[in-house]
């Protein structure tokens, strides 16, 4: 059973004065990762939201799983973008579409757009900016109430620490962040560095399967349908010769 969802995103530049154009695309959303009844193993699609302050990285993290490379260069995300790669899991081979999301306050209201859909929620701070942690408990509850998960209290979350390769500027413990997730139900947490690849490639591979256990436990909720629907025109045509009089 495979889903099409057509949503309008909105890739914005915006002047002091004036938006100065709109980029509109559509994405596709595959939610038939089940065996079916002919016995055909389908490909999955995982749609992954990466949320947190402006500036901790979250575009660096994906360019570097994605395209394993690192810009010094820094330049905020307009809207939201996304990348996707293919990954392999207990012999399946899933697609996952990386959502960069701006984390900046005059985008966040186009949230609803970005995040319905979304398989796992990836919040990230910057370990040397504590006030990008504090703003986590703001990201956790916007996406919950912005996504409308069907099972809110089990929704794969995975905190990721950025920039642990500026430890001598470290100004969130890695202690104080396992602490947060213990109270948030004892979601994954992963110390990283997209400017090293550190334990980036492990970050996202635990995202993926959580992503998938999600989706695969979404699909068990519905009824399994056959793949295909025969109709015999023969029979049609029987049914309807008999005079209507």
């Amino acid at each position: 059973m495979s889903i099409l969802i057509s949503l309008f995103i909105f890739d914005i530049s915006i002047s002091s004065r004036s938006l100065l154009g709109f980029q509109f695309f559509c994405f596709q959303r595959n939610t038939a990762s089940i065996t079916t009844m002919s016995g055909t193993r389908k490909k999955a699609l995982l749609k992954v939201i990466i949320l947190g302050d402006s500036g901790v990285g979250k575009t660096s993290l994906m360019n570097q799983y994605v395209n394993r490379r690192f810009s010094n260069q820094y330049k905020a995300t307009i809207g939201a973008d996304f990348l996707t790669r293919d990954v392999n899991i207990d012999d399946r081979t899933v697609t996952l579409q990386i959502w960069d999301t701006a984390g900046q306050e005059r985008f966040q209201s186009l949230g609803v757009a970005f995040y319905r859909g979304a398989d796992c929620c990836v919040l990230a701070f910057d370990v040397t900016n504590a006030a990008s942690f504090k703003s986590l408990d703001s990201w956790r509850d916007e996406f919950l109430i912005q996504a409308s998960p069907r099972d809110p209290d089990h929704f794969p979350f995975v905190l990721l620490g950025n920039k642990v390769d500026l430890e001598s500027q470290r100004a969130v413990s890695s202690k104080r962040a396992q602490s947060w997730c213990q109270t948030k139900g004892n979601i994954p947490y992963y110390e990283v560095s997209a400017k090293e690849a550190l334990n980036v490639e492990a970050a996202f591979l635990a995202i993926a399967r959580d992503a998938l256990a999600r989706e695969s436990q979404e699909t068990n909720d519905f009824p399994e349908f056959p793949d295909q629907i025969r109709l015999n025109p023969n029979q049609q045509n029987q049914q309807n010769s008999g005079c209507n009089c």
